[in-house]
């Protein structure tokens, strides 16, 4: 019965989305702080181009996003989110438990995620995921089997070769999808580095996640909200404050800011793409097939994203910080948007 209710609902929207629509003139876009100002660019060309109202793009995070994303169809739900990660299969049965349940998913290229400092800061950093672990973990090996509270409070306590300032580390709440890869590529590859946790995740893998993937709430690692900005300005108010997010936003303030190397490769386009760079993830974006002919502008806008103007090795995208995917892979994310490729549910 309750099957046939949410179906019953589901067509009424649908029925009543094409005479609804002319009530909004502007696609909605939500999701990842870190897709968001290439998202905003596109935006901005497609509103040059078109003459139309650009769209509204909303920084909600990754997880954020697909909530709304995937709360209906209609002219009430967003269109469009972007994702520092792929969707997860608990969203995609929310978005198919609420009718979207024809969406197409959009690799637009990689991101690393960079560990920045101000430029006012005279070290020349180099951290080992190891290192990162030690000093952001929630809790750390006792060294008999058990587990204590994080007890490095100054970088020096992590490692005598470090700088004997306190940590104070600024970086993204749990909403955002570039907390999910910063735990997985990360605090996941330095846990496995200390004693003991890689046979921990043969003999207990739920504990060995849940100790491998806690941030610490002591103190040290500030939750700095989904504004990537934010954290820029606190960087420039605190030299020894590092700060958590994509490369574009290393690459953007690249005048005031300055990337930490991590396991001795330092963040840029060619250490992102051929993948030395440890610490760098696929960016996304999808959409919600049921609205493309009924929100005004949305088919061009599309375009305009899939365009090698925007994706292209010399794209507007790739002068902000994306690093493109080759052609090969890109020819294939283009062909599949443009021609509404269904993402398996």
């Amino acid at each position: 019965m309750k099957t046939l209710k949410v179906t019953a609902a589901v067509l009424v929207a649908s029925a009543a989305f094409t005479g609804a629509a002319a009530a909004r003139d502007q696609i909605k876009i939500v999701g990842s702080s870190t897709v968001f100002p290439y998202t905003q660019a596109v935006s901005e060309e497609y509103s040059n181009k078109t003459g139309n109202a650009a769209p509204v793009v909303e920084s909600t995070g990754t997880g954020g996003g697909f909530k709304v994303f995937c709360g209906g169809i209609g002219p009430a739900h967003a269109d469009i989110t972007g994702a520092s990660r792929a969707i997860k299969d608990s969203e995609k049965k929310l978005c198919a438990d609420n009718g979207v349940d024809n969406i197409t998913e959009a690799l637009i290229g990689y991101d690393g995620l960079s560990i920045a400092v101000s430029r006012s800061n005279d070290t020349d950093w180099d951290l080992t995921e190891e290192q990162i672990f030690r000093a952001l973990a929630a809790e750390l090996p006792d060294g008999n089997g058990g587990f204590v509270a994080n007890p490095n409070q100054k970088w020096s306590d992590v490692d005598a070769s470090l700088p004997d300032a306190p940590i104070v580390a600024f970086g993204p709440p749990p909403t955002s999808g570039t907390r999910d890869a910063f735990v997985e590529l990360a605090m996941h590859d330095g846990c496995n580095a200390l004693a003991g946790m890689k046979d921990l995740k043969k003999a207990d893998k739920a504990t060995w996640k849940e100790k491998c993937s806690r941030m610490r709430q002591d103190g040290p690692f500030i939750e700095a909200g989904e504004n990537d900005n934010l954290i820029v300005q606190r960087l420039e108010a605190d030299p020894n404050a590092i700060g958590i997010f994509g490369y574009s936003f290393l690459y953007e303030n690249a005048d005031k800011l300055k990337g930490v190397k991590i396991n001795g490769v330092a963040p840029d386009f060619d250490t992102i793409a051929d993948g030395s760079y440890p610490v760098s993830r696929p960016l996304f974006f999808y959409v919600k097939n049921a609205h493309r002919e009924v929100i005004p502008g949305m088919k061009d806008f599309i375009v305009e994203y899939m365009s090698e103007d925007a994706l292209g090795p010399d794209g507007y995208l790739a002068e902000r910080g994306l690093t493109p995917l080759d052609d090969t892979a890109r020819k294939q994310v283009q062909d599949n948007v443009l021609n509404a490729s269904k993402l398996s549910m």
